[in-house]
């Protein structure tokens, strides 16, 4: 009936090591969604995936497919009105909600409200053991979880447990697909992720640096083409794709793939990344400097950390004006000065700034550091 997903940080992992869970579910997800499809990877059964508490602060944010989606929370969230109030809004949107690793005690039952399923573990319980009258007059449906033997599945059947997952059904199997290194240009990624956060972007230039990445191209036109995306007519060019997947999205998919990257990108580095990006820009707006050009000063100033690549081997693939590249390899210039001004309220170092100056910036970083935030909280 349905499929959990888990993330390994390798093809060959055991388990699961990761320090970002919001990465950690970016990955996992955009593996799923966008580069299999979930249409190719589970048909028309459900999936379960782990959502930590930061992607249920932002519903709205949530991936597409309710349908075919249950979210599942951890067991170590804390319980209060608030998370109660956030699970309430992600089951209006029509995501099922499940409980993972249950344990009934009174701060968690206010969980048995707004919870559709719950996730009982057999082996921290002994099903002898186990009192599931409390659970009848809720509407929840109870699933008995790591099931590893004919013994165990046959006393949860006859305690009344509705669905069962476990080694004694399937062990947890590897996607050869996601074993590999992603390969995507991400020179022409991140000119497409500028290109994209402006008003009006150049659906033509999108086109041109969509071109340059056969990689994401693939994965576009698959995830377009996939039957829960599927319009009257089959996509079979980029700019179709463009036009359905509208800005916004595209905007998600393009972060998700930075961060789901097997590369050295983390989601620290691109906060801190899109942060100065649009600090830059919006900066440049009351300097009489272009803010598309200061987005990419800024945005290409950190390249060396969000790319693993050195910024002068980078500056040789891209066409920029000589006064951007003076700005990034010398910090000379306007935008030089521009860049310099930004790297010192990132260090603190504001002592002979005025203090109107000074709330400008805190004022823009405040607003930079949001855009950065919602931006990357799309990598779902």
């Amino acid at each position: 009936m349905a499929d959990e997903l888990l993330y390994r940080s390798s093809y060959h992992s055991k388990s699961s090591h990761f320090s970002d869970p919001m990465q950690a579910t970016a990955r996992a997800l955009n593996a799923a969604i966008h580069e299999i499809g979930l249409d190719r990877l589970i048909g028309d059964r459900t999936l379960f995936f782990n959502a930590p508490r930061e992607w249920l602060r932002r519903p709205e944010l949530l991936p597409e497919h309710k349908d075919q989606l249950v979210i599942e929370i951890q067991n170590d969230a804390r319980v209060d009105s608030s998370f109660l109030s956030e699970i309430k809004e992600i089951k209006q949107q029509g995501f099922a909600i499940a409980l993972d690793h249950f344990e009934l005690s009174d701060a968690t039952r206010p969980l048995l409200e707004v919870a559709d399923i719950i996730k009982i573990d057999m082996i921290t319980n002994i099903p002898e053991q186990l009192d599931l009258e409390v659970f009848k007059e809720y509407k929840v449906k109870l699933l008995a979880e790591r099931v590893e033997d004919l013994l165990t599945f046959n006393r949860c059947k006859e305690l009344g447990f509705h669905f069962f997952q476990g080694f004694f059904f399937s062990k947890p199997e590897s996607i050869v697909e996601t074993g590999r290194k992603r390969g995507g240009n991400r020179t022409a990624e991140v000119r497409i992720l500028a290109e994209l956060q402006k008003e009006e972007p150049d659906y033509e230039q999108l086109e041109r640096l969509l071109a340059q990445d056969p990689h994401l191209c693939v994965l576009l036109l698959r995830y377009t083409n996939s039957a829960m995306n599927r319009g009257r007519e089959e996509i079979t060019s980029i700019s179709q794709a463009l036009k359905r997947l509208g800005v916004d999205r595209m905007s998600s998919i393009v972060t998700t793939l930075m961060l789901a990257s097997n590369g050295p990108c983390s989601r620290l580095v691109m906060l801190l990344t899109l942060t100065r990006a649009s600090m830059c820009e919006n900066l440049a707006k009351g300097m009489e400097l272009d803010p598309r050009s200061a987005f990419m000063v800024g945005m290409l100033s950190k390249v060396d950390v969000l790319m693993g690549e050195r910024l002068s081997t980078l500056l040789e693939k891209l066409p920029l004006d000589k006064q951007l590249v003076a700005a990034l390899m010398k910090r000379e210039g306007p935008y030089g000065k521009l860049l310099r001004l930004v790297e010192a309220f990132e260090k603190g170092s504001l002592a002979n700034k005025s203090p109107k100056l000074t709330k400008r910036l805190n004022d823009i970083y405040l607003y930079s550091r949001t855009w950065s935030s919602e931006l990357l909280d799309q990598a779902a």
